[in-house]
């Protein structure tokens, strides 16, 4: 009986829990959202009220917003509309334990959005991240293919180590990519072989079958193999093959005849260099090819010397090498030419000379004598100082014999009485100030290969006198005509400089940096020259500005000649003294920039500025009337575009004229 009793009790709780559990939705709260230019935040604080999550927001996210439902929706279906709404509107829900934070969505993939998997993908348009592993093919291979299909914000990167991709998106989007990876994820029923090669070139019988290829496919026929399923691995000389089974084995009985020894042991071809001298290959392909040629012959156990087998020589007029060597040899040597026949980078050097001089002199004296003519005596008194020009003897002495002495730059004020009888006296003063500046500015440019030696020099060859013969007439029945000999020596701006690129951007120069000129006040038998040289090496890197070293100098000379005692007295001391006083002052420093020009675009755009540069000036002197005759026309540069317009000098050459054999145009 009490059996009875507590199955019918256990009867009524079931059917009262399932009363409760249908009813349940019926007393859930629902809403319906109709918002027209709302808040975001107002929408995210209902959202609160009615799933009963914590929102924390971002500063950043702000906006308006509109929602029309048309029916009412319970607290799940609300937040899925939520998520939509942020999506649209660029920002995105990350769950953080019991808050959920509002950011943008660039923001959001960088936080701690929940990882997915297999079973629990995602909801919506919520944030996840997803690891994919692939099995059959490259991760790295599917990223260029997937990338179009994930938004800005979202992210996709490929781990090759492990051959996964990591996905950051929205739940409905991974979804779907993975669903395309896993149709793209399959084994691929073709093969790759690797056929090893004994005798024959690798890339020479990968050519023959594309071209047997090409020629069945022209001749209507199925081609044999497309032309991605051919490559050359010149390192192993072997050749990777793909294809259906039947083509691999038509192609591998092809390869098989094909890879047979030669009926003689040489191998000779030519070889056409595009920016390497061949005449510098050959020494260097001797060595290698010395010593390559031994190992093999030692690996082999043969006898014999490699140098009979090797011969390369130099062909300077075709810029060619013709090679003679083994198979195995051959390969080792067109591998080594195609490394060192490269187009070598070239170095701009811009020199920046910069000399400011000043020179200052002052001059003052006086020199008087009083002296008797009327018989054999001698002055009786007088002053002779030869630091302020032309001395009072030299002055007197020309008054008398009536001709004048030249005298020296400035002032010179004399007066006297002179005659043949009684007492003469001759005073004479003179006075000069010099002041002179100079401001020279120089800035010579050259161009040179890397590791070649260039030179510039602007300037003038002068001629200095280093002998001459005079006949004196004293002897000798015969005529005799004089001469001198002279050399001539380059005076002006030299710039020798040889540039070495290193790895990256830095240069190492070895610059021979000279200025001469020559001096304005030699005093002497011949010229005089000022010479300024710099030898030195220096490393710098691409387009810095360095200073090569210079000249400071600050030199004073004072000269004073006086009567002792007199000299010195006040006032009337002035008549037994000269004083000279000289100041010279030179500032000279030299700057250089290099700059590398590795491809013909880059020296391109430096010739252009340079070419612009030039033509500007000369345009601006004929717009300023430099040109005494303006009726008759001038000389003018082209435009650099113009320039480059006009038609190759030899673009009239014959369709069948013969061509190098493997020129491309770029060499």
């Amino acid at each position: 009986m009490k059996a009875r009793v507590n199955n019918r009790r256990q009867w009524l709780y079931a059917a009262w829990l399932l009363c409760l559990l249908w009813a349940a939705p019926l007393f859930a709260q629902t809403i319906t959202l109709n918002l027209k230019d709302a808040d975001i935040n107002a929408l995210i604080g209902t959202v609160a009220e009615v799933s009963g999550k914590n929102f924390i927001v971002d500063p950043r996210v702000k906006g308006k917003v509109t929602v029309i439902s048309s029916r009412p929706m319970d607290a799940g279906e609300v937040y899925e509309v939520f998520l939509s709404i942020l999506k649209v509107h660029g920002f995105a829900a990350v769950p953080s334990g019991a808050v959920i934070k509002i950011v943008p969505d660039v923001s959001a993939k960088q936080d701690s959005i929940p990882n997915a998997t297999d079973k629990e993908p995602g909801v919506g348009d919520e944030m996840v991240t997803r690891v994919v592993q692939v099995d059959h093919v490259a991760a790295a291979q599917l990223v260029p293919i997937l990338r179009p299909l994930v938004p800005q914000q979202g992210h996709l990167a490929a781990y090759p180590a492990t051959n996964v991709l990591i996905i950051s998106d929205r739940a409905e989007n991974v979804t779907r990519l993975v669903s395309i990876i896993r149709r793209i994820d399959k084994v691929s029923d073709s093969e790759i072989e690797v056929i090893r090669l004994q005798h024959a070139s690798a890339a020479e019988v990968v050519r023959i079958l594309n071209a047997i290829s090409r020629s069945t496919a022209g001749a209507g026929k199925t081609p044999g193999v497309a032309s991605e399923a051919l490559v050359a691995d010149e390192r192993t000389n072997s050749v990777l093959l793909g294809g259906d089974r039947a083509e691999r084995l038509r192609l591998r009985a092809i390869i098989s005849h094909l890879d047979t020894p030669l009926e003689s042991e040489g191998n000779t071809k030519v070889i056409y260099l595009k920016y390497a001298k061949a005449p510098d290959l050959v020494e260097v392909l001797q060595g290698v090819g010395k010593t390559q040629g031994e190992e093999v012959k030692k690996a082999k156990a043969t006898a014999g010397s490699i140098e009979k087998e090797l011969d390369i020589h130099a062909d300077e007029a075709t810029n060619s090498l013709v090679i003679t060597a083994p198979p195995s040899l051959m390969r080792s040597l067109e591998s080594v030419i195609r490394q060192l026949d490269i187009r070598r980078a070239q170095v701009l050097v811009d020199a920046i000379i910069a000399e400011v001089g000043e020179n200052k002199a002052r001059q003052l004296g006086i020199q008087w004598a009083v002296f008797d003519l009327s018989g054999q005596t001698a002055p009786v008194g007088g002053t002779n100082f030869n630091n302020v020009g032309t001395n009072l003897v030299d002055i007197a002495q020309g008054v008398i014999d009536r001709s004048l002495v030249g005298l020296t730059p400035g002032l010179s004020f004399g007066i006297g009485k002179l005659g043949n009888d009684g007492v003469n006296f001759a005073a004479v003063m003179q006075a000069l100030a010099t002041d002179g500046d100079s401001n020279i500015l120089s800035t010579p440019s050259l161009l040179t290969l890397d590791n070649e030696e260039a030179e510039i020099v602007v300037g003038q060859n002068v001629p200095f006198v280093t002998g001459s013969f005079t006949d004196t007439g004293s002897g000798g029945g015969g005529s005799v005509n004089p001469f001198q000999t002279i050399q001539r020596q380059d005076v002006g701006i030299t710039l020798k400089i040889k540039p070495q690129i290193n790895e990256g951007d830095a240069v190492v120069m070895q610059i021979e940096q000279e200025v001469s000129s020559i001096a304005n006040d030699a005093q002497a038998s011949d010229l005089i020259t000022n010479k300024r040289s710099i030898k030195t090496n220096v490393l710098a890197k691409d387009g810095q500005i360095i200073v090569l070293g210079g000249l400071i100098e600050d030199r004073v000379r004072q000269s004073e000649q006086k009567v002792p005692l007199l000299g010195d007295l006040p006032l009337i001391g002035a008549l037994f003294r000269a004083k000279s006083s000289n100041v010279d002052k030179a500032n000279l420093m030299v700057f250089i920039h290099p700059t590398i020009l590795r491809d013909a675009g880059t020296a391109d755009s430096y010739t252009a500025s340079k070419y612009n540069l030039i033509r500007a000036v000369e345009s601006q002197s004929f717009k300023e009337g430099v040109f005494m005759t303006p009726e008759v026309p001038q000389p003018r540069l082209p435009e650099m575009q113009k320039l480059l317009e006009l038609p190759p000098p030899f673009e009239d050459t014959p369709a069948g004229a013969a061509k190098k054999p493997g020129s491309d145009g770029d060499g």
